[in-house]
């Protein structure tokens, strides 16, 4: 249920120069070319500028260099960021599950489950298990033994966490992820392969939001760690003893093979994939569909597979184009020199 509050407040509440009426009221949300009275919107990419003038959305979030010629503003340093804080004040959060185990769940006696937390319906929770104050597994949830739940996560229908992971704070998960399922390990011998047992743990940190149907597998041993602040999207694969840092950003269908540790502030764009042990510093971007196969030093943005400095890939990709042209000039100067 969303709320109504007036510009004026709204302005106060995220830190914005207002430019306009403090007494419109804002009942929701909505995009630029699609609001209407009552809406806000905003402006973060230039494209979007041209729909100003035209929006019929009560008021506009803007950058501070930007103006609104006919009708109300608000400006702030980044507009994107804003209006987050904005939703959040629009739209405020209410429980998916009410405190209390639901009577279709089946929870072990040797749990600790704080009052406030909420175990919605077909949950399970296994023996050991613990589940911090404000938590909610909202259905379908099973947890293994000797789970560790933080306080105030969001564990959405469907997903798994398995023996002796541990989440913290804050977490996100939804639907359908596994958290801690055996990472790929085998032997090869003489007779066939050998699984080789991994007896790790996954450790996610303080307030990470992972996607839907995502995998992120136990360490073989010791835990395979997510930092703190990370945003994982859906369909995402992070094998064993992986180690991300904090406040990096995977995209969807990245795959990261075992062993491999990545620093602060990394960006993984859609499809990207890493092999096994190797490490990514800190702040490194890596384009979308680029393979990294070597170590990293941190800061450099990759393109390519193998991936490269995204400088030399494009000179690279630019040469490539001009292949057929040269071929054909090369013919040309082979039948040349035959005349003669």
């Amino acid at each position: 249920m969303n709320k109504s509050v007036s510009l004026g407040e709204l302005a106060q509440e995220i830190g914005a120069r207002l430019d306009g009426d403090a007494e419109i009221v804002i009942t929701g949300a909505a995009p630029i070319e699609a609001a209407s009275s009552g809406d806000i919107s905003f402006v973060a990419n230039k494209s979007y500028a041209r729909h100003i003038e035209t929006t019929q959305a009560s008021a506009l979030i803007l950058d501070e260099a930007t103006e609104r010629p006919d009708g109300a503003s608000l400006h702030h340093e980044n507009p994107y960021y804003a209006f987050a804080l904005a939703l959040d004040i629009l739209y405020p959060a209410e429980p998916l599950v009410e405190p209390g185990v639901d009577e279709t769940a089946v929870v072990d006696e040797d749990v600790d489950i704080d009052h406030s937390a909420g175990v919605g319906p077909l949950c399970h929770v296994g023996p050991g298990s613990t589940i911090g104050a404000g938590s909610q597994l909202v259905s379908s949830v099973s947890l293994g033994k000797g789970v560790t739940i933080g306080k105030d996560c969001i564990i959405y229908p469907g997903v798994r966490i398995l023996d002796g992971c541990r989440i913290g704070d804050r977490v996100i998960i939804h639907a359908s992820t596994v958290v801690g399922s055996d990472g790929f390990g085998f032997a090869e011998h003489k007779l066939g392969i050998k699984k080789v047992k991994q007896i790790g743990w996954v450790e996610i940190e303080d307030d990470v939001e992972i996607g839907s149907n995502c995998s992120i597998d136990r360490g073989a041993l010791g835990p395979t760690r997510i930092g703190m602040g990370t945003k994982i999207d859906n369909l995402v694969q992070i094998a064993h003893n992986v180690k991300i840092g904090r406040f990096s950003i995977i995209v969807s269908q990245v795959g990261i093979a075992g062993s491999t540790t990545i620093g602060n502030g990394v960006v993984l764009a859609g499809q990207v994939g890493l092999v096994g042990h190797i490490n990514i510093g800190d702040g490194v971007k890596v384009a979308a569909q680029s393979g990294v196969t070597k170590d990293t030093e941190p800061g450099k943005i990759l393109l390519g597979s193998p991936a490269r400095d995204i400088i030399l890939e494009r000179k690279i990709e630019a040469s490539l184009s001009r292949l057929p042209k040269l071929f054909q000039r090369v013919r040309a100067l082979e039948k040349l020199n035959e005349s003669d």
